[in-house]
């Protein structure tokens, strides 16, 4: 299992935290470090859509132009998280062939 993510950002936290109480072995990726590519990026997008993986709630996502925010689409939202790994959605979770964006115990549980 690979997790994708921000390391002090709190929906990793738990995220983590839950991963590590119910002995779930995983890598973690850490964006801020490692950063993310357009051929990862568009492999999540392909599975789970770039509105899912965009994160339009946060800092990031309000500190863009409004130009950029007005037109966003698949290509340019693909290159605005690749510019801004800040604005990925997260966690995001590679399992078994499958992607998965964000922290839920309960779907959790019943999936990893």
């Amino acid at each position: 299992m690979d997790i994708y993510g921000i390391k002090n950002c709190d929906t990793v936290k738990k995220a983590l935290k839950w991963l590590d109480s119910n002995n779930r072995h995983y890598a973690f990726h850490d964006f801020k470090k490692e950063g993310v590519n357009r051929v990862q990026l568009t492999a999540w997008e392909n599975q789970v859509g770039w509105e899912t993986l965009l994160n339009r709630r946060g800092t990031t996502w309000r500190k863009l132009p409004d130009e950029v925010r007005d037109n966003i689409d698949r290509d340019s939202a693909l290159t605005v998280m690749e510019e801004n790994p800040s604005i990925i959605k997260r966690p995001v979770v590679e399992h078994q062939g499958q992607v998965s964006v964000g922290f839920n115990a309960d779907e959790w549980a019943s999936t990893f």
